[in-house]
């Protein structure tokens, strides 16, 4: 299996510009909350390059150039592959993780349907899940161990058992969100996942438009030309006027800065 390479100090310092975060002392449990946090915060989740024609590339140095330099987010593969880095060079120990997410009928989703981190810390308080690229999830990092209710922000998380031996699902208030396999994997492994995410008319990437943000109160979300705010559990919707709304819209509420407004590209499903 291939081995990453360290991610340089200087990238790792402006990773954390990006995030508004400080080094920590010691890569240790509060560390790795704190990062994760910021992270949701900072890093926008979306699907606009689907959208843009533009390319994805499962390799640290694109993820890393597009999260930080050019101060886009993007989706579970890029995401918590750019974290994955960011979490090494800080001396974590990370390994990638396949997991299939449930639909809401229940149906598990195809193989490396999404991309989730396992993280050792110094303290020696884990194994944890670190996640910050499955949209609206964890705010913070879940005990992979614990099979109790673990409280969050986002609501009562559990880990359990699946009928596979060694997966473990991921329950929030109740409902499963992904299944998760034990086995390391590499960014390459994705490729295949990613490829269908950003091709296949029946993934919901290909469906709609996506860049959504978590909140100090709440979290906003953008999805075509409609601006959704909730601020303490208050829904308020509005539509957006004319192209340079939209790219404002983006702009202000995302940190994201595009030339054009991106418009939902379906593939054909014929």
């Amino acid at each position: 299996m291939d081995t990453p390479q360290p991610t340089a100090p200087e990238a790792i310092d402006a990773y954390l510009r990006r995030i508004g975060a400080t080094r920590p002392e010691r890569p240790d449990a509060a560390a790795l909350r704190e990062l994760q946090h910021r992270h949701l915060l900072s890093v926008p989740f979306e699907n606009l390059a689907v959208h843009l024609g533009e390319e994805i590339v499962l390799a640290d140095g694109p993820l890393l150039a597009k999260v930080v330099d050019a101060h886009r987010g993007g989706f579970c593969y890029e995401l918590n592959g750019a974290f994955a880095a960011l979490l090494r060079g800080l001396g974590f120990g990370v390994t990638l993780l396949q997991a299939r997410t449930f639909g809401k009928d229940g149906t598990l989703g195809i193989p490396y349907d999404h991309l989730t981190l396992r993280v050792e810390t110094e303290d020696g308080t884990g194994p944890w899940f670190a996640d910050v690229g499955f949209g609206e999830h964890s705010q913070y990092p879940l005990l992979m161990e614990e099979r109790g209710d673990q409280l969050d922000p986002a609501g009562t998380f559990r880990i359990a058992g699946a009928p596979e031996g060694g997966d473990l699902d991921v329950l929030r208030d109740g409902k499963p969100q992904f299944r998760v396999e034990a086995r390391p994997r590499v960014l390459a492994d994705f490729e295949a996942g990613a490829w269908y995410h950003r091709t296949s008319p029946a993934s919901h990437f290909t469906q709609s438009l996506v860049c959504s943000r978590l909140t100090g109160n709440g979290r906003i979300t953008l999805t075509g030309r409609k601006l959704v705010t909730t601020v303490h559990g208050v829904r308020e919707e509005r539509q957006l006027g004319d192209d340079a709304e939209v790219l404002a819209a983006y702009r202000d509420h995302f940190g994201v800065a595009l030339r054009q407004v991106p418009q939902a590209r379906r593939p054909d499903s014929g």
